[in-house]
């Protein structure tokens, strides 16, 4: 990718850049799916941590999960949820918002001191058109998208996600290099200059190298 293909994963829709990684191990928690739907979460969240290089743990120390991933049918069902309102602010006109756009799909995430990711809830509303897919590819797509703070238009027009010709489901390798060159331990956990971007295109090459 070209320093600004990459710049434009992290630059938002208000022209700002914002980089962010998770600066613990994730503790992921997954509410509203059977036993074998969950295996196929976690089990998402475990590949794109490993090809992070980052870590994964059982708990975690101050939050107990920081990761946290809701499927449900209406956004109304988060209203409904105990003690949600805590975690995630302002939750009732948010629904609000979410349901007035149709969305199907929001992620809020939260930070420490030094600007890495903390904690981040994932909320999937199951509409007709999720409801088609299959779970892997559901799962795949969320962990990607929250295993760094992507741009909100990062997305929009192409997702992570592609089909090798014989049908199998892949992360992009492009978007695996961003992935890779982004938890490289001499880069930073956060980031609010573009300049960050050609040091990210720089550590994909060397990332890419056999």
């Amino acid at each position: 990718m070209t320093p600004q293909a990459v710049e434009a994963l992290f630059t938002r829709g208000d022209g700002r850049y914002l980089f962010a990684r998770w600066g613990r191990p994730i503790a992921p928690v997954v509410f509203g799916v059977a036993e074998e739907t969950l295996a196929t979460v976690k089990g998402a969240c475990e590949a794109v941590v490993a090809l992070a290089g980052h870590k994964m743990a059982e708990t975690d120390p101050e939050l107990g999960a920081n990761l946290m991933v809701f499927f449900f049918r209406e956004w109304g069902e988060l209203l409904e949820t105990p003690n949600l309102e805590r975690l995630v602010p302002d939750l009732d006109p948010l629904v609000g918002r979410l349901r007035a756009a149709g969305a199907n799909q929001y992620r809020f995430f939260r930070f420490d001191e030094g600007g890495a990711i903390k904690a981040a809830f994932v909320f999937v509303r199951m509409d007709d058109g999720l409801s088609k897919l299959p779970a892997e590819t559901i799962a795949l797509n969320q962990m990607v998208q929250t295993i760094l703070l992507w741009s909100d238009t990062a997305f929009t027009d192409r997702g992570p996600l592609a089909r090798t010709p014989d049908g199998t489901l892949v992360l992009r390798p492009e978007i695996a290099g961003v992935i890779r060159a982004g938890y490289d331990p001499v880069m930073p956990a956060m980031a609010e200059d573009a300049s960050h971007a050609l040091r990210l295109a720089a550590r994909m090459g060397r990332c890419n190298d056999p």
